[in-house]
């Protein structure tokens, strides 16, 4: 196994450090107003981020899976809402672009929309009543074929920087189709007719990536605005999962790494009246410290190693599952680091504006962000111990 840093893959890393260090400084506000931070987003057209792992036989900088995950943990570490709402571009944008069953037309528009009008696209997938628990999503807006185009209608859910960006890729079930896992993915314009939003993102954590509720009433889409349409999805994302929900565990890596971090500063300088030493000279915060540094280091390299098995065997049975392990790791290792760090950062940690409060409260939804913690091992235990699951009874009886 050598998945080596490059020296291009620590210019890009540094990069996104430095973006970090000037995002951080509106994270707090944006945290608090649950706004958009499109300063942040604007910044990142202007350096290039929208066509970064887009390749190059279509406009773009070509970066590989594992350089996207080293980008997006340094992001990660300054305001991790841009970092996660960003990155929903590159998980919708790269299925898409990397797919053999996207005909060349489709693929042509979208690279065209994205690298020369730098255009940035969101993603919607999830809708009300859904849990990833189960895995299997019955879709219910619906996509209605009309003169000239198509007419949705439906209700969205989860869907992060809806307002910011320029499209939504849409998922949606034909109105025609008779296959239970048939879809099509349509690109729906900010303007659209019949499109609106419910502002209902007041949340616990990732406030500002503001994953508002898409409304569609007889929203029409014209017929180029299709990506994608198939009488079964399953393999369409199965073989992108690595786009679709591996690209956000660095996010939370990210957030792991902060957090760790800023506790490091706090016990580093935090001096107790009275004491002749800072907090770090206890033996309980020395003990503390050095087991958060076992679970983070083995967070990052098990989420190198998955993107490395993404970029060097693709979707394999082994890639899913390290990205799958990945996932669980950093699920379990952010909010870990985040409870510890603020509970040795004392009470002045967990006031409003405090780093570690909000860290704490973004790491929270790691293990809830699909793919859930519970999913990932269910798919890792099926894997490891052989199994078929065709041969498994469902998690809930079908009603």
């Amino acid at each position: 196994m050598d998945f080596q840093i490059t020296d291009e893959q620590r210019d890009l890393q540094q990069r996104c450090l430095t973006l970090a260090a000037a995002f951080v400084a509106r994270s707090a506000e944006h945290d608090r107003d649950a706004s958009h931070p499109t300063e942040n987003y604007q910044r990142l057209r202007d350096d290039g981020f929208l066509a970064l792992s887009i390749p190059r036989v279509w406009g773009g900088t070509g970066v590989d899976f594992l350089s996207h995950t080293l980008a997006y943990e340094a992001l990660g570490q300054g305001c991790p809402s841009t970092a996660l709402a960003f990155n929903m571009h590159h998980s919708v944008v790269m299925p898409v672009l990397q797919s053999a069953e996207v005909e060349p037309d489709a693929k042509r528009r979208v690279a065209d929309l994205v690298v020369r009008q730098g255009k940035l696209l969101g993603g919607n997938f999830s809708e009300p009543g859904t849990t990833s628990l189960v895995g299997e999503r019955g879709l219910t807006a619906r996509a209605r074929r009309v003169e000239g185009g198509w007419r949705i209608t439906g209700r969205k859910m989860f869907a992060s920087m809806l307002e910011a960006a320029d499209y939504c890729l849409v998922l949606a079930y034909p109105d025609a189709a008779i296959s239970p896992t048939a879809g099509m993915l349509l690109l729906v314009p900010r303007d659209a007719p019949g499109r609106s939003v419910n502002p209902n993102w007041d949340v616990l954590g990732m406030r500002a990536t503001r994953s508002d509720a898409l409304i569609l009433d007889e929203c029409f889409v014209p017929d180029d605005a299709v990506v994608f349409q198939s009488n079964d999805m399953r393999p369409f994302r199965q073989a992108h999962l690595n786009w679709f929900w591996g690209s956000y565990t660095a996010v939370y890596l990210g957030v792991a790494v902060a957090a760790y971090q800023e506790m490091i500063r706090v016990v580093q300088t935090r001096q107790p009246s009275g004491a002749a030493q800072p907090l770090a000279y206890h033996p309980d915060v020395r003990r503390q410290v050095a087991q958060l540094s076992v679970d983070l280091e083995a967070a990052r390299l098990i989420t190198y190693r998955s993107a490395w098995l993404s970029d060097t065997q693709g979707p394999t049975a082994e890639t899913t599952t390290a990205m799958y392990r990945a996932k669980y790791m950093v699920g379990e290792a952010v909010t870990r680091i985040t409870r510890v760090a603020l509970t040795l950062g004392g009470a002045h940690g967990i006031f409003k504006g405090s780093r570690l409060e909000q860290l704490f409260r973004d790491g929270a939804l790691a293990p809830i962000q699909p793919p859930p913690a519970d999913f990932c091992l269910w798919n890792m235990g099926v894997f490891e111990l052989g199994l078929d699951p065709a041969d498994l009874l469902p998690p809930l009886k079908l009603g």
